[in-house]
C-alpha cells in the first residue's frame, strides 16, 4: 500500500516549499505529500499562494482557462466561476493569518486538530519563520534603530509559534528553513540557534522527542550538516540557507542508524549557471524612471550612458581601456539598431539545461508571465553598463574602488568599503548571487549580464533562478512580486528535501 502524508505549511510566502513537496508522485500519480493547509499573512503573497493551491487541484492537466488567465483573456473572477469546486478546495487549503496572534490561534487550532485526527499520524510540518531579525543585513539595520532591543523584537521568537504548532500537531516530521545568519544571532548573549535546536528537539513536550537529521553528508563543523549550499544541488544560484529536518523520535528509532547513509542531498557533478535558465530569454530594455520613457528616449539615454562610461574609463588610465572600447562599440551598435527591444515580453523561451528545463517548462504554456522590466534612473545606466561590460571581460563584478571616479554615486558609504558590491552583475557562466527580497528595491545587486540590455532582472528571470516553474504566476504589483520570489525556498530544492524525507519515513 502506498503511503501519503498531509502537509501543513507555515509562513508559506508564495509557496516554494509546498510546490516542491507536492510535486512528488507515487507510481499511480497520486501525491506523496498532499498540502492540507498553507498559511501566509502578506496579501499579495497569499493571493499567489491561493492561486497555486487552485492549480494543484488539477492533478493531470491544467485547464485552458488557466492559461487564458495568464494571457489576460479572462479575469480571475471568470477563472473561479469556471472551476468553482477547485477554487473552493483552494480556499479550504489556504488561510491568511498573522501567526502568533490570539485571533490566528483561535482560528487555526481546531483545523490543526482536525488534520491530526484524520491524517492517521502521517502529518508533516514545513515552513520558515520570518528571517529579518536573523539575517546579517537585518541585524546591521536594526543596530541603526535608536533604542532597538532584540529581546523585545517579536521576529526573533516567531519560531516559537512554529514550536507551539509542532506540539499541537505532533507531526511525524518537520522541515524548518531560515537564513544562515541565524547561526550567529544572539539575544542577551544567548545563541538564538542553540535555543532553536533545543526547542525543536523537545517540541513534543519531552526532551529529545524529535531527532534532527542532517541533509548534508560529511560536512565539517557543529552545524554544517544543516547548512545547504543550493548551487551544489543543481540550483542556478549561490544561496546558503539553514534547513532543519526533524523526525519524531518514536519513528526515528525505527530507522536504523546505518540507513541514514545515502539519505542526504546528492551534489550535482556540474553546477547550473545563469546561462542554464536565462540564455535565450527575450531581450528587453530597461525603463526610464525619472524622465520620458519611450524607445527612442531610452536609446538616447543608453547611448549617452555607454559614451559617458567609456569616457570615465579612459580618464582612469590604460587598465580600463578594454572596458572603454567595448562600451564605445556598444554605443555604435545601439545607434545602428533598427529595432529596439521592448520593456516586456511574454514570448516563451526554452531552457537550455535539460534537467532544469524538465522542471521549469510547460508545453501548454502560451505566454511567459511576470516578465517586464523596471525603470532605472539615467544616472544609474552608465554604472550598469560599466559593470556588465567589466563582468564580460574579467568574469566578476567590479568592486566600488574599481569604478571610474566619474561613475561614483553620491553615496556617503561608497568609499568606506561597506557597499563594495553595491552594483553586482549576474555572470553567464556562474550561478547567480542570492536572490533576496532586496531585489524589490532598486535592482543594483541584480544587473543583467547582457550589457546591451542595460537593466536589472525581471521577476520571471529571478523566478527561474529560484526554480519556480514558468507557469507559476505571481500576483500583486512588481515590487510585491519581487519580494515573494526573493523570500521563497527554491521549489526544486524543496523537492529534493521531500524525496529524502519520503525515503526516511517509508
Amino acid at each position: 500500500m502506498v503511503k501519503s502524508f498531509k502537509v501543513v505549511d507555515l509562513f508559506a510566502g508564495p509557496g516554494g516549499l509546498a510546490e516542491g513537496f507536492s510535486s512528488l508522485r507515487h507510481d499511480d500519480h497520486s501525491r506523496i505529500f498532499d498540502i492540507a493547509l498553507s498559511i501566509e499573512k502578506e496579501p499579495s503573497a497569499f493571493a499567489t499562494l491561493r492561486l497555486r493551491s487552485f492549480v494543484r487541484q488539477f492533478p493531470e492537466k491544467l485547464p485552458k482557462s488557466y492559461y487564458d488567465y495568464l494571457e489576460g483573456l479572462i479575469s480571475k473572477a471568470e477563472l473561479i466561476e469556471r472551476h468553482p469546486s477547485e477554487w473552493a478546495a483552494a480556499v479550504r487549503e489556504t488561510m491568511m493569518l498573522t501567526l502568533g496572534t490570539e485571533e490566528a490561534t483561535a482560528k487555526l487550532d481546531p483545523i490543526l486538530d482536525s488534520i491530526r485526527n484524520t491524517a492517521t499520524d502521517e502529518t508533516i510540518l514545513i515552513g520558515g519563520p520570518p528571517c529579518q531579525a536573523y539575517s546579517l543585513v537585518g541585524r546591521a539595520r536594526n543596530r541603526g534603530i535608536e533604542g532597538y532591543d532584540p529581546a523585545k523584537d517579536h521576529r526573533h521568537f516567531l519560531y516559537q509559534e512554529y514550536i507551539r504548532i509542532i506540539e499541537r500537531l505532533r507531526p511525524v516530521a518537520f522541515v524548518m528553513e531560515n537564513v544562515k545568519g541565524i547561526l550567529s544571532a544572539k539575544v542577551n548573549g544567548e545563541s538564538i540557534f542553540d535555543r532553536v535546536l533545543d526547542d525543536l528537539r523537545s517540541a513534543a513536550g519531552e526532551p529529545d522527542s524529535y531527532t534532527l537529521i542532517p541533509l548534508v553528508a560529511g560536512a565539517k563543523g557543529p552545524h554544517a550538516g544543516h547548512v545547504i549550499r543550493c548551487e551544489e544541488y543543481g540550483i542556478p544560484q549561490n544561496r546558503h540557507r539553514v534547513i532543519l529536518v526533524g523526525i519524531r523520535s518514536d519513528r526515528a528509532k525505527a530507522v536504523m542508524e546505518g540507513t541514514l547513509s545515502g539519505h542526504t542531498l546528492e551534489p550535482v557533478a556540474t553546477q547550473s549557471t545563469v546561462t542554464s535558465v536565462l540564455w535565450g530569454m527575450p531581450k528587453l530594455r530597461s525603463g526610464l524612471s525619472k524622465s520620458e520613457d519611450s524607445e527612442e528616449a531610452w536609446r538616447v539615454a543608453v547611448i549617452t550612458a555607454f559614451k559617458n562610461a567609456a569616457s570615465a574609463c579612459r580618464a582612469e588610465g590604460t587598465w580600463l581601456n578594454r572596458v572603454a572600447d567595448v562600451l564605445s562599440a556598444n554605443a555604435s551598435e545601439m545607434k545602428e539598431m533598427t529595432e529596439l527591444p521592448p520593456r516586456a515580453s511574454t514570448r516563451i523561451s526554452a531552457v537550455i539545461d535539460n534537467r532544469l528545463g524538465a522542471w521549469l517548462s510547460d508545453g501548454d504554456l502560451t505566454v511567459l508571465p511576470n516578465n517586464a522590466t523596471r525603470g532605472h534612473m539615467e544616472s544609474d545606466l552608465a554604472r550598469y553598463a560599466f559593470a556588465a561590460v567589466f563582468a564580460e571581460l574579467f568574469q566578476r563584478s567590479p568592486k566600488a574602488d574599481e569604478y571610474p571616479a566619474r561613475l561614483a554615486p553620491e553615496h556617503e558609504n561608497w568609499t568606506t568599503g561597506k557597499f563594495a558590491d553595491r552594483f553586482r552583475v549576474q555572470r553567464w557562466k556562474a550561478p547567480s548571487s542570492t536572490v533576496t527580497s532586496h531585489i524589490s528595491k532598486d535592482g543594483h545587486y541584480f544587473i543583467h549580464p547582457d550589457s546591451m540590455q542595460c537593466r536589472s532582472l525581471t521577476v520571471r528571470e529571478a523566478a527561474r533562478l529560484q526554480t519556480f516553474p514558468d507557469n507559476y504566476f505571481f500576483e500583486g504589483n512588481r515590487t510585491e512580486q519581487f519580494v515573494q520570489v526573493g523570500n521563497a525556498v527554491p521549489p526544486l530544492l524543496a523537492r529534493q528535501i521531500a524525496s529524502i524525507l519520503n525515503k526516511l519515513l517509508t
